[in-house]
């Protein structure tokens, strides 16, 4: 382990409860430590022996210096460590809108809890990249752009409690499919898990929302796609402006980035068919108007309607038109997505990387991701982004929608 000077060195006891070994946390907290330059004893370590049965570590730890030692406990935190010495978490008020204290406690997207007055309070709201403010005898999740004069904001790091998801020993287990793309076997497994974690969602009372790319139509998903939104197993759809515009391209004129989708052959003209489609939306008035007028009668955006299941297009700046409905400001955007994430127990990532980043960030790690794109980086990138609960599966969207909307009407 390293050393540093020990005339200079603090100490501070910490303490992680949960399913350390299952989910490598302990080590990790170990490996942090020497990271940090710091030495550790372990105290105390109790072996959870029943998936009910968490275990528990005490460990001193020992730094050079105390700016080591904050660093250290910055990162521990996060881990699911506590200092031993409780005491209440430490609040500042914001002067000025949008300007937090600067040594806010940044969160994480684990459960965490904060001490004011001696007790215990869960952060609601919570998501990674944001600050708690406390109010009322209440605490929440609050974004930068959010604070405002007079809030009160949790800064430093005593007080916090995080707690991490743990791996639970009769966990789901998904293959993760790295080597391009699958055999059938192997979808098909990913497919039956994926419909079983759907099923699981709607009995707990939880939404399912998708998050979804254009390939989902370049690929032929959008029909299988639109079944299980007819059939109610989706409550909501997020996607860009680029998937509402080819699936109404394929409805209105059947092609898809003016590929025709009947034999696969580029459409005479088939380059100016997505705008032909975005007109058509423009001259209805709307999404739901063109669907109100029987102009749309099929596709995605056609059964969200129909459906009455919510979908939020957010805008950027390679948009063509874009959609009326497409939502162009940034922050109203990302506010549309947070709310309709609230109350996910579920949520599939189909072909879209930045979205699907996106919406990880805005999530809890207790809500369960899978991932599904042709290209594996996809995945990677979502876990690394500190999404730690996503699972992928490398396959074409496509052929992974339509089994899994056939595994939906057909249980067995």
């Amino acid at each position: 382990m390293a050393s540093g000077n020990t005339t200079a060195s603090v100490q501070e006891r910490v303490e992680a409860e949960g399913h350390l070994i299952d989910s490598h946390i302990m080590e990790q907290i170990f490996d942090t430590v020497v990271e940090y330059e710091g030495r550790f004893e372990v105290e105390h370590f109790h072996i959870g022996r029943t998936n009910s049965d968490p275990s528990r570590l005490r460990l001193k730890v020992e730094t050079p210096s105390r700016d080591h030692m904050d660093q250290l406990l910055s990162q521990l935190v996060g881990l699911g460590c506590t200092p031993v010495d409780h005491g209440d978490a430490e609040l500042r008020l914001v002067e000025r809108d949008c300007c937090a204290p600067e040594d806010f406690y940044s969160t994480t997207n684990h459960r965490t809890a904060v001490r004011v007055a001696g007790a215990w309070l869960e952060v609601r709201n919570q998501r990674m990249d944001a600050m708690i403010v406390v109010r009322g005898g209440e605490a929440h999740c609050r974004r930068l752009r959010d604070l405002k004069t007079g809030d009160s904001v949790v800064t430093g790091m005593r007080g916090i409690r995080v707690v991490p998801e743990s791996k639970e020993r009769d966990r789901l287990h998904f293959a993760f499919m790295s080597n391009g793309i699958s055999s059938e076997r192997q979808v098909e497994t990913a497919v039956r898990q994926t419909a079983a974690l759907l099923r699981q969602a709607r009995e707990q009372s939880l939404r399912v929302v998708v998050v979804a790319g254009p390939v989902v139509v370049h690929t032929g998903g959008a029909g299988p796609l639109a079944r299980l939104i007819e059939r109610g197993h989706v409550d909501a759809l997020l996607a860009g402006n680029a998937l509402g515009v080819h699936d109404i391209e394929a409805a209105l004129l059947g092609t898809s980035l003016g590929v025709r989708q009947s034999d696969g052959r580029q459409e005479e003209h088939g380059h100016r068919n997505h705008m032909r489609a975005i007109n058509a939306i423009y001259h209805a008035g709307g999404i739901e108007g063109a669907v109100a007028s029987g102009r749309l009668s099929s596709g995605v955006m056609y059964q969200c309607v129909k459906s009455g299941v919510p979908f939020v297009l957010a805008g950027s700046l390679r948009d063509d038109g874009p959609l009326p409905d497409t939502i162009t400001d940034m922050n109203a955007a990302q506010d549309a997505y947070a709310e309709q994430l609230r109350g996910a127990g579920l949520v599939l990532c189909l072909g879209s990387m930045l979205h699907s980043i996106a919406t990880g960030n805005m999530l809890p790690s207790w809500v369960k991701i899978v991932c599904v794109d042709i290209n594996p980086a996809v995945a990677t990138k979502v876990s690394d982004r500190g999404t730690g609960q996503a699972v992928g599966v490398v396959t074409d969207v496509g052929l992974f929608l339509d089994l899994l909307a056939r595994a939906m009407e057909n249980p067995q």
